[in-house]
C-alpha cells in the first residue's frame, strides 16, 4: 500500500489481516499498559477486530518487520446510534457512510505523527471508493489530541450532543467526493459554552478549527 519514511522513520504500510491478529491486540495491550490511571480508553474485541479485518478496513505500519501502530475504519450497522442521523442526513444515505474507528500507536514511536500519516493514506484511499460518500467520527470535548486529528484531516463538525448512554460527543463529517465551502461567516465560541455550539449547529454552522488562548481551547464556527 505504502513504503517509504515518516519523519524519519522507514515504514511499510498495508492492510491488516487475520495473520496479523496477534501482532494487533499484542500493540493495544501496550497502549493500554502505558495509559494514565483514569484514562477512559475503549478496548476493542478480537470480534470487533475480526470484522474490520474482515471489511478490510484496517491498516497497518511495520518498522523493520514489526507491527508499530494501526488504524481503522468502520462499516457501521444501520442501528439508532448511526451517526448520519445525527447530522440529519437521510435514511437512504445511511449505507455510503463510514466511520473513522480506532487508532494505536505503540508509545514508544510516539511523536512521528503516525496517527496523523495513517488517517491521510485512509483518507486518500476513501477518496477513490465509490461506496461511500460521507466519512463520521466522534471526539469527546477537550479530547485535544483527537480533535485535532480530526481537523487536520479536514474533517468539521456536524453536531454536538449525547451519544452512548449520555456521553457528549462532537460529531464529525467529511464528504469523499464533493467538497463544501463556508460562506464568509465565522464565529468562535469557547469549548466549554456546549448550549452555543448546539445552537450555531442546528442554524447551519459548522466547526472547522479550534485554538488555545491562555487557558481557553475555542472552537471556529462557519457557514
Amino acid at each position: 500500500m505504502w513504503h517509504g519514511e515518516c519523519n524519519g522513520l522507514e515504514l511499510d504500510v498495508r492492510h491488516l489481516t487475520d495473520i496479523d491478529m496477534t501482532a494487533i491486540e499484542a500493540v493495544q495491550q501496550t497502549v493500554i499498559a502505558d495509559l494514565a490511571e483514569g484514562s477512559h480508553y475503549q478496548a476493542l474485541t478480537t470480534d470487533e477486530f475480526m470484522k474490520l479485518l474482515s471489511d478490510q478496513t484496517i491498516i497497518g505500519a511495520f518498522h523493520q518487520g514489526v507491527l508499530i501502530a494501526f488504524r481503522a475504519l468502520l462499516i457501521p450497522p444501520l442501528d439508532d446510534e448511526h451517526l448520519g442521523r445525527d447530522i440529519g442526513r437521510r435514511e437512504d444515505e445511511l449505507d455510503r457512510i463510514i466511520y473513522q474507528e480506532v487508532t494505536n500507536v505503540d508509545p514508544s514511536y510516539r511523536g512521528y505523527r503516525l496517527q496523523q500519516h495513517l488517517g491521510k493514506l485512509l483518507m486518500e484511499e476513501l477518496s477513490q471508493d465509490e461506496r461511500f460518500d460521507l466519512v463520521c467520527a466522534t471526539v469527546a470535548p477537550f479530547n485535544i489530541p483527537s480533535l485535532k486529528d480530526k481537523f487536520v484531516l479536514g474533517l468539521r463538525i456536524g453536531a454536538l450532543k449525547q451519544k452512548y448512554g449520555g456521553k457528549l460527543r462532537y460529531i464529525f463529517m467529511k464528504e469523499l467526493h464533493t467538497g463544501w465551502r463556508p460562506l464568509g461567516e465565522t464565529a468562535w465560541l469557547e469549548m466549554s459554552d456546549t448550549d452555543g455550539q448546539v445552537e450555531l449547529l442546528k442554524t447551519g454552522w459548522y466547526g472547522t478549527a479550534m485554538k488555545r488562548v491562555d487557558e481557553t481551547w475555542l472552537i471556529q464556527y462557519e457557514r
